[in-house]
């Protein structure tokens, strides 16, 4: 019974978020969107967008779990404001978790130095790093910590999770 209720979890995920799986022509087009959604959800948001050195865009990150979770999501690096590569994040977790969800996420770098350690590749953001729900007002009460801010804003699905997991990243620049 366990293993059929995991088998079919896992075919049930792969088929709501087959769209985070997958890197398409669109994805700066999409990035382009989900800042345009982050800024209208929180307008203290553009004060990072402005100030910050550089910033990841995940337009969707899928993210399931039955005892061991995972997340995946395709992104767009900007360095002030102009495309300069994809990005992929990936993440395991171990613990409590039952369901799946999407999001959204932006990594804001608040100087080179951040940036440049994001784009060196293989990079972590450990478990400890707290993210920020976007919504109005929020940004303008948040600061960077270890040069780095994280919005997310939920876009669906169910997911109860105590668990522990970081996010580990991927960079390809733009040819």
């Amino acid at each position: 019974m366990k293993k059929a209720l995991t088998t079919l979890l896992v075919s049930l995920l792969l088929l709501i978020f087959s769209d985070a799986w997958a890197w398409d022509a669109n994805a700066e087009l999409k990035a382009n969107e989900t800042v345009a959604h982050f800024a209208n959800k929180d307008r203290s948001l553009d004060n990072f967008f402005k100030q910050a050195y550089g910033y990841a865009v995940f337009p969707t990150i899928g993210k399931a779990g039955f005892i061991v979770g995972g997340a995946h999501g395709d992104g767009v690096v900007y360095k002030q404001g102009v495309v300069t590569g994809t990005t992929k994040m990936t993440q395991v977790s171990v613990g409590w978790q039952a369901g799946a969800e999407a999001y959204s996420e932006i990594i804001f770098f608040q100087n080179k130095s951040a940036y440049e350690d994001f784009i060196k590749g293989n990079y972590e953001i450990g478990a400890q790093a707290s993210a920020v729900a976007a919504k109005k007002g929020v940004a303008s009460q948040t600061k960077y910590s270890n040069g780095i801010a994280i919005f997310t804003d939920y876009k669906g699905g169910l997911m109860a999770a105590a668990s522990v997991g970081g996010q580990k990243f991927s960079y390809e620049a733009k040819q």
